[in-house]
């Protein structure tokens, strides 16, 4: 058999946060790095854009500037409205994280993530549309068939390692067979970007627990939204629905999210239709590892391909570029041994090391979600819970799973142990 010329040690599938991250980190230990994005840049994605402090750290280990004069609005933390209290919790000071969170429209911040990674010395190749795998004889994967440019010329990469991080859709695991997982959490959010003189520049992510209609009186709409602002003249405002919710998949929800705005402040600029800017976009949120193995037959999944948003609160980003870390450094060890037995030895630590980080707390998200999709346990936790700060300090930490590993204060001591205890998803 005619050995088969490599276009890279490793190809990465897709450049959202989790393929740029990968592709960066792999570059920076001297690994040929092919990127392939199916779109050209900048462009649009569906999300909050807002970023906690999880996700700022990997920024930070990305060498990306984070000031405001590189454009970046910066936040102190979040604003919680439910039960009709107004709380604003500021961000922990940990020595694992930094105590500030970010907002930054995917328009640009995925195109700055993907020129992180050029800059590490990754090759992009946009407008390449992969369609699924290449196998050799014993069914691994071994490089990529895609459709390059305008006229979708067939192409065909080879690398004895791809990274999946194509996103929600996960066409390159599907084609793999991997299906996601009926068993855990996903949701749906819909988002739409308003002119906002008031709230604009807030230096809070708000989050709203309870959703009212002009017309709904005491009954409440499903869901929870959220009001970050951008910091130029615009606001993100959306809201998301979970499996766990008896609303899911019955509900228009493009038609929800306007019905909640109807009964904001009309100088918020959310209740007028002239200052909307653009369309409702919705978007899947795959939770709490809805797709696994995270590796098999020479594929690592990463970020919402593997499932990874966090059930607690939503967040994708943070764990798409952690996972791309983690992927990047076990693939490096991994090709640094002979193909055969060691260097798929190596590469099992992927997925056992996702397991190990993530698992536990995964599962607690899982009874979470089941929890909070019953309207009668999160109105009363809502109505009892949110009158507490120091309880509400602990939810905080909790939902957006910042603690400090070792050392930490009772909290974190606490969220630590319930997430050992708990049985890994």
């Amino acid at each position: 058999m005619t050995a088969v010329e490599h276009d890279a040690d490793v190809i990465v599938v897709g450049a959202g946060p989790g393929g740029s991250a990968t592709a960066y980190h792999l570059a920076r230990h001297g690994v040929r790095v092919l990127l392939l994005e199916k779109t050209e840049f900048p462009r649009e994605k569906v999300c909050g854009d807002g970023l906690t402090p999880r996700a700022v750290r990997q920024l930070i280990r990305m060498g990306v500037d984070t000031s405001p004069e590189a454009g970046w609005l910066h936040n102190r933390g979040l604003r919680v409205i439910g039960g009709g209290v107004r709380l604003e919790l500021d961000w922990p000071e940990l020595a694992s994280f930094p105590n500030y969170g970010l907002v930054r429209t995917r328009l640009d911040f995925d195109d700055l993530l993907a020129q992180r990674a050029v800059a590490a010395g990754a090759k992009l190749r946009t407008n390449v549309n992969v369609l699924g795998p290449v196998l050799d004889g014993d069914g691994r994967v071994t490089g990529v068939e895609a459709e390059v440019g305008p006229g979708k010329e067939p192409a065909t990469f080879h690398a004895p390692l791809v990274v999946a991080a194509d996103g929600v859709s996960g066409r390159f695991p599907l084609a793999l067979g991997l299906a996601k997982r009926e068993d855990r959490p996903i949701g749906v959010a819909v988002r739409r970007y308003y002119r906002s003189p008031v709230k604009h520049d807030d230096n809070y992510l708000e989050s709203w627990l309870e959703l009212r209609s002009k017309d709904s009186g005491d009954n409440l709409l499903p869901g929870y939204g959220w009001i970050f602002g951008l910091g130029d003249g615009r606001v993100n405002v959306g809201l998301g629905v979970l499996n766990s919710s008896s609303a899911f998949g019955k509900t228009n929800y493009r038609r929800l999210l306007t019905d909640w705005l109807a009964n904001t402040p009309a100088d918020w600029g959310m209740t007028d239709e002239t200052n909307a800017d653009g369309p409702i976009l919705g978007a899947a949120l795959p939770m709490g590892f809805n797709r696994v193995p995270h590796y098999t037959r020479g594929v690592m999944l990463v970020g919402d391909s593997g499932g990874m948003v966090n059930p607690f609160n939503g967040e994708g980003i943070a764990y798409a570029m952690e996972s791309g870390e983690l992927a990047a450094e076990v693939a490096v060890q991994a090709l640094a041994r002979p193909a055969g037995p060691e260097r798929e030895r190596a590469l099992m630590a992927y997925p056992n090391e996702l397991k190990a980080r993530l698992g536990g707390y995964y599962r607690l998200g899982g009874i979470f979600v089941k929890l909070i999709g019953r309207p009668e346990i999160m109105r009363i936790a809502t109505k009892h819970g949110m009158p507490h700060p120091t309880l509400m300090r602990f939810v905080l930490k909790l939902l957006a799973n910042l603690t400090d590993p070792r050392g930490g204060d009772a909290m974190d001591r606490v969220i630590n142990a319930m997430t050992k205890a708990a049985p890994a998803v």
